[in-house]
């Protein structure tokens, strides 16, 4: 007896500081100005997605002590624009990255129960830690913390903001007018919370939302992100490009629910995908090539390969062999706030490797930078791709994707008319919304008082 085809789950990440983004071309649009975030939503929203994904950064990332504007410089603050983007949408759910390091749980979770409230039940939340002393500098308290206290600190504040939303039941309000009486509970919203991280005791000022809590995402691939995701999250972003890849990771995630008292349907593995798409699939194969370049410019080249020499290179070209020094892995770092640095833990390896590659492909810096980095992860015709991310989900390697189209706020538009349709037909995507939360739309329970 065959097995049931699974419902594909889509999302839109409005991509913003990082090279998926091409920024120069001529059809790109503005990343300040909101009819980009509102076009961007409402093409999600017409093609019945799951939610609308925004990342955020708390500080202009650096390299060489320069500002680097190669990519996208600066957003608008992620709560603002998915407030304003709950007034042009009704159904699209809306998934906002706030970081637990720098920021405080009572703030928070005020801020996520009121964009429920605002959306009428679609409001998420990807919870993030901070890892470096770079982005610590904006805040008071600066500094950065350890792998594991960013960790423990993180499940101590969804712990605590969970406390927060729970101490509303959500009958509170009578609102009797000839009583008089508004509510029928005097402790509404009492809380006391003593921990590692927190030590908190007060009143919370916003009742219970539509659905209780926020749907919680995480976006971690370390074994300590795959642990928080598997206790605490609902959904959980990552980067796997291949089907194999895919499938280790969904099997090692799943398996870790069981501990929890959790099942494997209430923990969605989403990953990014970026796609470009054809009339044809030598078509698009030849214009992922040019989004490839587009992606990487010369001095983009070169300041990737800065990431692992820990130097500046602005004096190589970038159309000409790699660097015979050796990375520099006694100074600081080069680069401050790239993620991205903490990917090449041992940089002499990682530059004997690439040397090795580079001679034997007769590449360029340029070259080497295109062909060791992220590629697209769905190229091909409409039905090619419809067909490839099918059978991604259907295999197990993934629930569905956070698509990330390399131009905003159009990029999502053909996806949205060619590729969803084929999707609809083959009767692995809605036609239409069946709930009105982000909770209906992924298929997740509403967390009662004492749920998980």
């Amino acid at each position: 007896m065959s097995k049931p085809l699974k419902q594909i789950h889509l999302a839109a990440h409005f991509p913003g500081v990082n090279n998926t983004t091409v920024w120069s071309d001529p059809e790109a649009g503005s990343h300040i100005e909101f009819s980009s975030f509102a076009h961007f939503a409402r093409t999600a929203e017409r093609a019945k997605f799951d939610f609308l994904f925004l990342a955020e950064g708390l500080r202009l990332r650096e390299q060489g002590g320069k500002i680097y504007d190669l990519d996208v410089v600066g957003r608008p603050d992620t709560f603002t624009v998915l407030a304003a983007l709950a007034a042009v949408t009704e159904r699209l759910g809306l998934t906002g990255t706030i970081n637990s390091t720098f920021n405080e749980p009572y703030e928070v979770a005020r801020q996520f129960a009121s964009l429920d409230h605002l959306s009428a039940g679609r409001a998420a939340w990807n919870v993030v830690t901070s890892w470096d002393a770079f982005t610590g500098e904006n805040f008071r308290r600066g500094g950065f913390l350890p792998q594991e206290e960013r960790y423990s600190r993180a499940k101590e504040f969804l712990a605590t903001a969970n406390e927060l939303f729970d101490s509303w039941q959500g009958d509170e309000i009578t609102a009797g007018q000839e009583t008089g009486t508004f509510l029928s509970d005097a402790k509404a919203g009492a809380f006391v919370h003593t921990g590692q991280h927190f030590d908190i005791e007060g009143r919370f000022n916003v009742p219970r939302s539509p659905q209780g809590r926020p749907v919680i995402f995480q976006a971690g691939d370390s074994d300590e992100g795959r642990e928080f995701a598997a206790a605490a999250a609902d959904a959980i972003f990552s980067r796997h490009a291949t089907l194999d890849a895919g499938q280790a990771f969904y099997t090692d995630v799943k398996s870790r629910l069981a501990a929890y008292g959790r099942r494997p349907d209430q923990l969605l593995i989403l990953p990014a995908a970026s796609f470009v798409l054809g009339d044809t699939d030598a078509e698009a194969e030849e214009l992922a090539k040019e989004v490839r370049r587009q992606q990487v410019s010369g001095a983009t080249a070169l300041r990737h390969l800065e990431f692992v020499w820990n130097r500046d290179l602005s004096a190589y070209d970038p159309e000409g062999p790699l660097p015979d020094i050796d990375p520099d892995v006694d100074g600081t770092h080069i680069s401050q706030g790239r993620a991205q640095v903490r990917m090449y833990r041992d940089p002499l390896a990682t530059a004997r490797a690439w040397r090795e590659l580079a001679a034997a492909n007769n590449w360029s810096i340029r070259d080497l930078v295109i062909e060791t980095g992220n590629r697209q992860n769905f190229v091909g015709s409409p039905a090619t791709v419809a067909r490839t991310i099918n059978e991604y989900v259907q295999s197990d390697a993934a629930d569905g994707f956070t698509l990330v189209p390399h131009i905003t706020p159009t990029g999502l538009d053909a996806f949205a008319d060619r590729v969803v349709p084929l999707l609809q037909e083959q009767g692995v995507f809605r036609a239409d919304y069946e709930g009105t939360t982000l909770r209906d739309h992924l298929g997740l329970d509403t967390p009662g008082l004492t749920g998980p």
